[in-house]
């Protein structure tokens, strides 16, 4: 009689051997999972540039005539390295920075707030940190670039 009732479900798709060409192109990644993905990136880039940051740092604070060797190589450049080069290599980062700092705040208001870790506030907040984050840096980059 039950069988009656409740009629049988259609098998469900069975994923033993995914092919990383198709189907990983079709696969559609939760807003929280990029956040992840991008927390780690922005991690690593930060780590990689780091010797950029030092010099950018040491360049600007050592002496007036350095600060206008730093200012002067976002314009014109240094060496081979063109200067809008060098704005994006600084976009990125602060890009970096930004979404590294605002996926951090999150993390700790998951670790605080216990209902922040549901699927509908993790959402919400994961795609708050995405659009805070790409805001910030198209502010500080227009900035950057000389736009206001």
């Amino acid at each position: 009689m039950t069988e009656l009732a409740n009629p049988p479900r259609p098998p469900r798709r069975e994923f033993r051997n995914i092919n990383a060409i198709t189907d990983l192109t079709t696969y559609r990644f939760p807003p929280a999972a990029l956040v992840s993905i991008l927390h780690r990136i922005s991690g690593v880039l930060m780590f990689l540039l780091l010797p950029f940051i030092i010099w950018m740092f040491d360049t600007s604070v050592s002496s007036e005539i350095s600060f206008a060797r730093f200012t002067a190589a976002f314009s014109v450049g240094i060496g081979f390295l063109p200067g809008w080069f060098l704005k994006l290599v600084a976009l990125a980062l602060i890009w970096a920075y930004l979404h590294h700092f605002i996926a951090g705040l999150r993390h700790l208001w998951m670790d605080v707030n216990h209902a922040a870790v549901e699927k509908k506030s993790g959402n919400s907040t994961a795609l708050a940190t995405l659009f805070l984050s790409v805001l910030l840096t198209v502010v500080l980059g227009a900035k950057l670039f000389g736009l206001y």
